[in-house]
This record gives C-alpha cells, sequence and structure tokens, in this order.
C-alpha cells in the first residue's frame, strides 16, 4: 500500500489513469442544507478507485453509456450517481457489476478534449444507496436514497483519533519523497473532520475493496479506527523502506569514500616515488632468487611477472596472477627433507608403534636400503588391505616419523569432483589446486608419506572420476610429470612415498589397482590383541584418562575375556573403547575417592561392561546328522558358520534358506548334483532323491552370506543327512568344489583359521593348495589345532564322515568348470 500515491491520480471509468491535481473547491465534504439531490438520477460506473465526498477529481468518459449519462446530467441538474465496479476487468458493466453504496458528484466542468474523448470534473456531494437499477438504457438510471453519518457519542475519543490520523498523515509525507511538500499545507488548512477522513482516505494506496468498505461505513469513530489501522501499515513499510535506502546510501558513500582515500593514496605515493604494486612484484622476485626450482618453472614465473606489471591492481585479474605466483614460491618444488638409514632405528621405532605387521616393515625396511645403497630410487606405491581397526592408517604416521619425513593424510572417502585431485583452472573465480598440491603446499616438503586414506570408497558422479585422476598420480612412471590444472606446470611426485589404504579390493578401479603394490594385512590373533592391548592401548587410555600406572592394572585373563566376549573384530579399535569405559570407571572411583579394586579381573568385568556382547562357546559338541560348520570371511575378521540339513518327503526340491548370494546357492547345486553322480559310493539310494524334499539352511537370516569357500561344508552336510551318519565333532572345513568333486583353494585362511580357534575348533579341512597360507601363520597362533589338507571330495567325506572306504573315482566324463582364481572371495 501507498499512502498518498494518488495525490496527483485522476480516476477513470474505463481507460488507465492520467495524472491531474486532486483537490476540494470548498471545506464541506457534504451537501449543503439546501442543497436537494433528485430521488433518481443517471449512474456513472467507475473502475479503478472510489469517488469519496469533497473530493473533486476529474474523469475521462469513454464508454457510449457513460457519455449519455454525463451529458443528460450536466444537462439537466448537473448531478450524477457514482458507484465502482466490482470486477475492474468487465467493460460493459451491468447493475450487479456494481456496489450498492455509491457518491453523488456534482459535474462541475464538462470538456472536449484534442483527442476527442470527454473529460468531467466532478466534485463529491453526498453519499447514496442505490435502491434500485431503474433502466439500464440509454444511460444507466437508478432509484437512490442519500444516507448521513453517525455522529460520534464520545467526541474527545473521536477527536484524538483525528488528532492521530494528521500526525501519521504528515509523519508519511515527511517519508514519502513522491508527494510533494504542498500536501503538509493542504493538511494543515483542512478544518473539517469528514472531509479529513474523507481525503485521506481517497488517497490511501489501498484497494478498491477497502476503499469501497470505508466508504459503506456510517460510524465515523469506526472508520476514523479504520483510517489509522491503514496508515500505521503504511508508516512502518515506510520506515522499513528508508532504514533499507538509509544503509544502501550508506554503502554506496563508504564505496565512494575508500576509492577516493585509495586514489588519493595512490596520488601521494606517486608524489613520493612509492609504488605498492611495484613493491609486491619486488618482493616476490626477491623470492625467487633464493627458491630451488626447475629451470621451466622458474621460466613461467618470470612471464607471469611480465603480466602482472601490465594489470591494474584494481581488476579482479591482478589478484588471480598474485595468488599463483604465490602458490608457485610455497610449493616445495626441489625442497626435501633427509632420510634416515639408520635401518635398526627404523625398525625399532616401526616395532614400537605397531604390534606385528611383518610384511609392511619388511617392504619399507626393503626400499630404504635401496635408497642407502643406490642414493635414488622412485618411491614404492604401497596399498594396505584390511579389515577395520587394523592399524593401517596410523602405520602411515609410524612410517613418516620412522623415515623422519612429512606426514600427509588425505581422506578419499566420499570424493566425488575429479578436480579435488587436479584442482581448477585459474581462470575461474575462486580456483585453487587440487589436494595434492595443496597438501605438498602446506608440507613444504616435496618427498612427504602421503597416506591416501579409503581409497576404496572413492565416488564417481557427473563431474568426473577421481579414481581416474589418481592413475597418474599413483603410477611411477607417469607421475615425474603430475599435471595440475591450477599449476599448468608439471609437478615431479616421484619421490613420495604413497601408502594407500582400503578394507577392500573389489571396490578399486582395476586400472588402478594394478598400478599399487598390494600388502594384505589380516586381522590380529588373540595373542596379538593381548599384547597390542598391555604395550599400546592400557598405557594410552590410562594417559588420556588421567590415571597413574598404580592406580589401575588389568589382568591379562581380563583382557582376553573382553576379547572374547565383548568384541568381534579383527582389529582392536572395539577393544580400545572398551578400555577406556574401565579407566573412565576407575576414574571416577579415584575423583569421588572411593574404594576399589586396583587389580581388573574377569569377573570386575560384568559391573564395568554389562553383560557380554558375544558368546565365545559356539559350538557344541554333539551335532546330529546334516550339520556341518564352516569358516568364512567378513570385513571384520572370520567367523563359523552352520550348515545345517533337513530331509522331508516330497518330489526331490531343493530349498535354501538364510540369504544366500547366488554363488552360494550354486555350491549347493554342485554339491547335490555330486551326490547324486556318486550316490552308490555313499551307499544312498538313488530313488530317494525323487521323493525326499532337501532343506539347506544357513542361520542368522537377516546377515547376507555368498561365495565359493562354503562348497565342501555344504556338500557335507547333505552327504551327512542323506546317509544318516554325524560329521566329526570339533570339526569345521573351508573349500570350493567342482562337479567332478576336486576341493579348490579360497582366500581369507588366515582370518577363518583364527576363528576356528576361538571357537574351540580342533581340525579344520583345507584344500591342498592353501597349505602354503597356514604356514605364514605364527605357530603359536595355531596350537591345538590339527588341519587336514585334501584334493577332492571323497577326501572330505572320509574324514569329516569318519568313512575311510571311500576312494577316489574316475572323471566320469562330467563337464568340468573354469578353476577359480586363487584369491577368489571366500564366503
Amino acid at each position: 500500500m501507498r499512502m498518498f500515491e494518488n495525490w496527483m491520480l485522476t480516476q477513470q471509468s474505463d481507460d488507465e489513469p492520467d495524472f491531474v491535481p486532486l483537490f476540494s473547491l470548498e471545506e464541506d465534504d457534504e451537501a449543503k442544507i439546501d442543497e436537494v439531490f433528485p430521488d433518481t438520477i443517471p449512474v456513472l460506473p467507475l473502475k479503478n478507485t472510489v469517488l469519496f465526498p469533497g473530493i473533486v477529481t476529474p474523469i475521462t468518459v469513454g464508454r457510449d453509456k457513460s457519455i449519455r449519462a454525463v451529458q443528460k446530467a450536466y444537462e439537466d441538474n448537473r448531478y450524477i450517481g457514482v458507484l465502482s465496479q466490482r470486477d475492474m476487468k468487465i467493460e460493459a458493466p451491468s447493475s450487479r457489476d456494481l456496489y450498492r453504496v455509491g457518491t453523488v458528484a456534482r459535474i462541475l466542468k464538462l470538456l472536449k478534449m484534442p483527442d476527442g474523448s470527454t473529460t468531467a470534473i466532478l466534485q463529491g456531494r453526498k453519499r447514496f444507496q442505490l435502491l434500485e437499477m431503474v433502466s439500464e438504457e440509454p444511460y444507466m438510471l437508478g432509484s437512490i436514497r442519500m444516507l448521513d453519518y453517525e455522529t460520534p457519542k464520545n467526541k474527545l475519543e473521536f477527536r484524538a483519533m483525528i488528532s492521530s490520523v494528521r500526525d501519521s498523515a504528515k509523519q508519511i509525507i515527511e517519508l514519502s519523497p513522491q508527494i510533494p511538500s504542498e500536501a503538509v499545507v493542504m493538511l494543515k488548512n483542512i478544518n473539517n473532520d469528514n472531509f479529513l477522513l474523507n481525503f485521506i482516505a481517497s488517497n490511501l494506496g489501498i484497494k478498491v475493496e477497502e476503499k469501497q468498505a470505508l466508504l459503506e461505513l456510517n460510524n465515523l469513530k469506526e472508520k476514523a479506527g479504520n483510517i489509522l489501522q491503514f496508515m500505521d501499515s503504511e508508516l512502518q513499510l515506510l520506515e522499513l523502506k528508508d532504514q533499507i535506502e538509509a544503509k544502501v546510501r550508506t554503502d554506496i558513500e563508504k564505496q565512494q569514500r575508500d576509492y577516493f582515500l585509495s586514489q588519493q593514496l595512490k596520488t601521494i605515493q606517486e608524489e613520493l616515488g612509492q609504488n605498492p604494486q611495484e613493491e609486491e612484484i619486488n618482493d616476490l622476485i626477491r623470492k625467487a632468487t633464493k627458491k630451488k626450482w626447475p629451470k621451466y618453472v622458474q621460466d613461467a614465473f618470470a612471464r607471469e611477472i611480465n603480466k602482472l606489471r601490465r594489470v591494474n591492481p584494481q581488476v579482479a585479474e591482478y589478484a588471480i596472477g598474485l595468488n599463483y605466483l604465490e602458490t608457485l614460491l610455497d610449493l616445495p618444488w626441489q625442497d626435501f627433507t633427509k632420510d634416515n638409514f639408520d635401518l635398526k632405528k627404523v625398525k625399532d621405532v616401526l616395532d614400537k608403534d605397531h604390534y606385528g605387521l611383518g610384511k609392511v616393515k619388511e617392504r619399507i625396511l626393503e626400499h630404504l636400503a635401496v635408497l642407502k645403497l643406490k642414493g635414488d630410487m622412485k618411491a614404492p606405491i604401497l596399498c594396505l588391505v584390511g579389515p577395520p581397526g587394523v592399524g593401517k592408517t596410523s602405520l602411515g604416521n609410524s612410517i613418516a616419523k620412522a623415515l623422519k619425513r612429512k606426514y600427509i593424510r588425505m581422506s578419499l572417502g566420499g570424493l566425488h569432483d575429479e578436480a579435488e585431485i587436479r584442482g581448477h583452472r585459474k581462470t575461474y573465480i575462486g580456483a585453487m589446486p587440487g589436494r595434492i598440491i595443496q597438501s605438498l603446499k602446506k608440507a613444504k616438503s616435496g618427498n612427504p608419506v602421503f597416506i591416501l586414506d579409503e581409497i576404496d570408497k572413492v565416488g564417481k558422479d557427473f563431474r568426473g572420476d577421481p579414481s581416474s585422476a589418481l592413475l597418474e598420480v599413483l603410477d611411477p612412471e607417469q607421475n615425474t610429470n603430475f599435471h595440475d590444472n591450477y599449476l599448468e606446470l608439471e609437478y615431479d611426485l616421484s619421490k613420495i612415498l604413497f601408502i594407500a589404504t582400503a578394507n577392500s579390493l573389489s571396490t578399486i578401479q582395476p586400472a588402478l589397482l594394478d598400478r599399487m603394490e598390494v600388502i594384505e594385512i589380516s586381522g590380529y590373533s588373540m595373542e596379538e590383541k593381548v599384547e597390542i592391548a598391555k604395550r599400546h592401548l592400557i598405557p594410552d587410555q590410562r594417559k588420556e584418562h588421567g590415571l597413574k600406572p598404580s592406580q589401575v592394572k588389568i589382568a591379562d585373563k581380563a583382557i582376553q575375556k573382553m576379547i572374547q566376549s565383548y568384541t568381534a573384530e579383527s582389529g582392536v579399535r572395539n577393544l580400545n573403547r572398551e578400555i577406556g569405559s574401565i579407566m573412565r570407571h576407575v576414574a571416577k572411583s579415584v575423583a569421588m575417592e572411593e574404594t576399589y579394586d586396583l587389580s581388573i579381573k574377569p569377573e570386575h568385568l560384568h559391573k564395568i561392561l554389562g553383560p557380554t556382547k558375544h558368546d565365545a562357546e559356539v559350538y557344541q559338541e554333539q551335532q546330529g546328522p546334516g550339520v556341518a560348520i564352516g569358516l568364512a570371511w567378513t570385513a571384520v575378521g572370520g567367523e563359523i558358520l552352520f550348515i545345517e540339513v533337513s530331509l522331508n518327503k516330497g518330489a526331490g526340491r531343493l530349498q535354501l534358506t538364510g540369504n544366500l548370494g547366488d554363488v552360494m546357492k550354486e555350491s549347493a547345486s554342485t554339491a547335490l548334483s555330486y551326490i547324486k553322480a556318486h550316490a552308490d559310493q555313499l551307499n544312498i539310494d538313488p530313488e530317494l532323491f525323487d521323493k525326499t524334499d532337501i532343506h539347506v539352511h544357513v542361520p542368522e537370516g537377516a546377515i547376507p552370506k555368498d561365495g565359493p569357500s562354503a562348497g565342501i561344508t555344504m556338500l557335507t552336510a547333505i552327504s551327512s543327512a542323506l546317509t544318516r551318519l554325524p560329521i566329526k565333532p570339533y570339526m569345521a572345513m573351508t573349500g570350493e568344489i567342482t562337479l567332478r568333486g576336486k576341493v579348490l583353494p579360497v582366500g581369507g585362511i588366515k582370518e577363518k583359521i583364527l576363528a576356528a580357534k576361538r571357537a574351540g575348533i580342533k581340525e579344520v579341512i583345507l584344500c591342498r593348495e592353501n597349505e602354503k597360507h597356514v604356514g605364514e601363520i605364527e605357530p603359536e597362533y595355531i596350537q591345538g589345532l590339527t588341519f587336514r589338507y585334501v584334493q577332492d571330495m571323497n577326501d572330505v567325506l572320509a574324514v569329516a564322515l569318519n568313512v575311510p572306504g571311500l576312494t577316489r573315482t574316475p572323471d566320469n566324463g562330467l563337464v568340468v568348470p573354469k578353476k577359480r582364481k586363487k584369491n577368489s572371495t571366500p564366503a
């Protein structure tokens, strides 16, 4: 809404408004006492506004009916009834399209305009109510009744409201630059309260419906109150607008002032022989003379300096060029830290920080040995693969400390944008180098230990494929000339020791995996976890919680109990959390000066850590026919897997349940086909297959299971159910089978064997080719386990079902599928 926007606005009956003054010829807004109005009067429809008593306004008349009505009224007594339209879009309104209350106007003047239109100068005299429309042709003629205002009962309150209306109107005029100052003078000269209200209502920037509602009010006090509400809303809007304009005006003035002062400062500096731009450039050149970098970088720097001299410091290109030159100067082009070639000390540091992980430590020592002898060698690209919590990331920090190199860690988990690796071109606003170059800039060394964490979790979308960008970074033959989009220069990454970490190789791009030297880090055994807890976890947690060694000790049996009953993982991350819980419990007792046991024993764990979370005694000695124990590999280590088989009367269907994957289902089908082909040797009636439904179930159905390594377990379980021979107790097995009954090797052997040891298994059946993997496990970790190495299913059944009469059979001419690779994903 805009108060007094209509100050110079002309109302029209059918066209858009023109601009001519609004004024009053006399103070009285209502008709004089002796003024007589006819009962029947011509009617003029008015659109876009409402005519109030006392208001004089010119009206451009364009409709034929309206012209005839105006001419008739002007010829008779000059009185005409003005009614506002309900809908402004209707060009030929009828009586039902008009409001019932309007204003009787006197035609002061009728003018013929040069363009042929007719303009009538109207003065509102008194309000009326349309009783009925007598006729609509040739013009509208209506029967009317005159309306009077109700005199306010509380005149003092009414005068106060009128005073508030005057004050608000004055404030609005002062805040509205489009309203001429003469309006204030006119307000002061209006002494009639009715006319004041009509004058302000006529000039309020509100809707026609709201103006019509004001016109129809008979109570002057209510009319004044409504007008005051509209004026308050308008005043709030104008005040807010004034505040915004003042703020904008202040900001513009500040910008102009800053520009003026900067120009003055520039002129003064020029007069004094000073040039800040030149000083800035000279400072860059002084730094460049002390910088060790290749010749092509030095030439590029000189070219950019010459460009910068020609650029106006006020434009954005100057800041872009300056940032680029500073980036060139901050990069460690030929700045390297000196490696620690004392191999014994390096080994001691690695052994001190991490227990186990012999393969990784050996590889680092080999690399240092070659560097020590040769003096120069491209750094290897290592990829540490293993379950969470085994120390892959922290090992990188230890390697950096042992080599006395700078340490950089870059997390690749969830990375989607290729520009994060290669950077943006410097022509873009906010461009910056990729994270490789930015990390080297922070490290200020050209040969750090660079950890690429979670490389198996790199994403890919419409912004590019970051793993493809990493191909150049991790290729020793290409990373000597790494191209960053921001630098637009080749950067040598070959001196950097890149170490990538991953939980699984399956999601890594094959081309990227081919460029890395993969070192598998398997889970820790019980003995290793106990040693890690004693050497690292307990001292670290004790220090973190402000405790002294004399205040708390954890017995070895308590640590073993935590590992068996409170954690189920390959690493030690959850074990560290449980030890932290114990330290918090002790810290509370110490702080509150309570008595507590200084030595934490297994019987104390229930009170501190609550009930056990995992059952260590998962194996039951007595297993009936049809139940076999397999060994599975998971991301958090190995597990034992029960496979149950039941027989029911039916039509020879095979039913598989337990949330099994396609590969595992195929293993079950293959096992059943082998058993059917060798039913005679197993003393199984062939007709039994047609009369019996076989149901194979793997418990814990909520967990998805897949992989080929459950093949011999399924075959043994089905054979046990069909022959009604129980499987040898305390025995587990893992291996893939073929239709010929051959047993193929599988992966994850260490994790599976350690899981069997934890579960109390005493015998494990493996493929003969997996014997070499067992040899890699420390002997003390597998004490008490007996390994049975087999080549075909007859060997398995002879051992598992304790049937010595089974012997190998010829091929039988069955189709043999292609042999899987040794590193196939196990179940």
